[in-house]
């Protein structure tokens, strides 16, 4: 398997890191610019960045975050039930954080609690927001300094060009991102095809696009990674297709199966992930694809053009 276009080092990088107690210095009033976080929910949220949580303990996180003079005086049953969650569920939200149990962390978020100053509800949401957008700022640019070494695109780029058909495939909550390139490159691709379904559904259609002569899969796996995907990443790999894999992570442990990898973090600041470092990197693929075919590129764009002008199918 040629691997001379992984990329080697890592794309997501820690946004602050959890902030020691009785370190706090002087308080910058820059966000993000490596600020000091001396309110509880800026420490609360140094204390859950970067970490992989399910939905059920994000929630656990977000109650934290919303209630955290409350939860210092909560046993981890009332936090349960507070939350709607198992007690189970808190247990491993406070192992997932990387304590012995929930004791440990009471005693950790009564030291933050009661070593900072105060906040209104309204202060809290703003730092939130900031938090996430700042998270995907260091995402960002981890992608620019990925495209500073434009190699692994244009080279990207060249070989899904040259696959007719093309295989593009997203399940669940990495659909969307798949979607989007998939619409963008069937512009300017005689033969793009989506697989957003899992399953036997997933495995006809790589099997059609291969004995239809695609060369290259290209796969949007993010996280929670979903196991079906995984499943039809070993299939394409069966078929003899080439895998380009898009994903958070450099050292993900399914990144043998690609033959080139490109990471793009991805925030977990909030309930749900978000996604903008790789929608960019989904254009950025686009663009080398268009760039490799130019003369391909701009007799689709002006047939497409034509085509809306005649039917009408935007309004400017």
């Amino acid at each position: 398997m040629d691997h001379s276009l992984r990329m080697e080092t890592g794309a997501v990088e820690d946004v602050a890191g959890v902030v020691e107690m009785g370190e706090v210095d002087e308080v910058d009033e820059q966000w993000p610019g490596g600020r000091f976080r001396t309110s509880p929910t800026e420490q609360l949220l140094a204390l859950l960045d970067g970490r992989r949580l399910s939905p059920a303990q994000r929630r656990i996180g977000q109650f934290l975050i919303d209630h955290h003079a409350e939860v210092v005086f909560m046993s981890s049953v009332d936090l349960a039930d507070r939350v709607g969650v198992s007690q189970p569920s808190v247990t491993r939200f406070a192992a997932a954080l990387g304590f012995t149990g929930y004791p440990a962390l009471r005693e950790t978020l009564k030291a933050i609690v009661l070593g900072a100053a105060q906040e209104t509800p309204e202060q809290v949401r703003r730092n939130e927001f900031q938090a996430a957008i700042a998270a995907e700022q260091v995402n960002l640019e981890a992608l620019q300094r990925l495209a500073g070494a434009p190699y692994r695109l244009v080279e990207t780029g060249r070989v899904l060009a040259e696959s007719t058909p093309l295989a593009v495939l997203g399940l669940r909550l990495s659909a969307p991102v798949a979607q989007y390139f998939a619409y963008s490159a069937q512009r300017i691709h005689p033969d793009v095809r989506l697989i957003a379904a899992g399953g036997s559904v997933a495995e006809d259609a790589l099997l059609q696009a291969r004995q239809a002569g695609a060369g290259w899969l290209i796969v949007f796996l993010l996280p929670r990674y979903a196991e079906e995907a995984l499943t039809a990443l070993r299939r394409a790999r069966a078929l003899g297709l080439k895998v380009a894999l898009i994903t958070d992570n450099p050292l993900v442990p399914f990144a043998a199966l690609a033959d080139i990898l490109l990471p793009a973090g991805v925030g977990s600041r909030l309930v749900f992930d978000s996604h903008a470092a790789p929608l960019i990197l989904a254009s950025l693929l686009v663009q080398a694809m268009a760039d490799a075919e130019p003369e391909r590129t701009q007799a689709r764009l002006e047939a497409h053009e034509a085509q809306s002008e005649e039917r009408g199918f935007y309004r400017d």
